[in-house]
């Protein structure tokens, strides 16, 4: 009597199969890199995990249709370690557009499972933002995550809006988005939205620079710096201006120098 097959079977057959076959010595590397967020990881490396979920994806579609991989996604990325929830990632990423509004609401409802930028940035640059991208009018939802108390959500709201911003749309939600989180005081807040940015000045830099220096006095440092990356050196010097910490700074050193002198 053959068994019959269930999503956390599957799940459990991939996990078995991911602490098999990891590299030990590249998962405490892992584990040593995110160590403040107490990351467990397999020791998998990004393109043989990818390979790995490529086979899955294509037999499990095939075999149990869809429905029943999306539900193995969803059992993976409950797991504990990195490599599970990324994998639950990339079985589902090239499958984007056939996604509608059930979808999106389960993959909104992942971010509360987020352990940290690495498991954050592959759902939400994966598998959130092109269904934005495909669907402009889901943007709408980054501005409830932009004001959770939650950085993982509030980082989920500039990092879903690359793909859409890489196309030259949604330029007004951007900066919208922006001037919601220019006071966000967390840092990897200011990096998601540095890089959304950064995405924005390179796709359209017509109207990406002056909104830079518009917000150039009361941007966080970080998230200027990371905008402007791609500008050329001189435009990127005006932008960035001086750093009146920094300028301070420079003054007492001198200041007390002269004094010691």
């Amino acid at each position: 009597m053959n068994r019959k097959i269930t999503p956390a079977g599957k799940a459990g057959e991939i996990r078995r199969l991911l602490k098999r076959q990891g590299a030990g010595e590249h998962a405490q590397g892992v584990e040593s890199f995110f160590k403040q967020e107490g990351i467990r990881s397999h020791g998998w490396y990004t393109g043989d995990l990818r390979r790995l979920a490529r086979e899955y994806r294509r037999s499990i579609e095939k075999e149990l249709g869809i429905g029943f991989l999306i539900e193995v996604a969803d059992q993976l990325f409950n797991g504990c370690f990195l490599e599970e929830k990324v994998f639950g990632v990339l079985l589902l990423e090239k499958w984007t557009d056939r996604f509608e509004e059930p979808q999106f609401a389960l993959f909104e409802s992942w971010l509360d499972r987020i352990s940290s930028w690495a498991d954050h940035d592959s759902l939400a640059h994966y598998l959130i933002a092109p269904m934005i991208a495909s669907h402009p009018d889901r943007a709408r939802r980054v501005f409830g995550w932009a004001k959770s108390s939650d950085r993982w959500h509030r980082r989920a709201a500039c990092v879903a809006l690359i793909q859409s911003t890489r196309q030259r749309k949604l330029f007004a939600q951007v900066t919208r988005l922006a001037n919601l989180l220019l006071a966000d005081e967390d840092d990897m807040v200011q990096k998601g939205l540095g890089w959304l940015l950064r995405e924005t000045a390179k796709a359209d830099p017509q109207r990406t620079v002056p909104y830079l220096l518009k917000i150039r006095h009361r941007a966080p440092r970080l998230v200027l710096r990371t905008a402007s990356e791609t500008l050329n050196p001189k435009l990127r010097r005006t932008i960035l201006g001086s750093d009146p910490n920094r300028t301070l700074a420079n003054r007492r050193a001198r200041t007390s120098r002269r004094k010691a002198g």
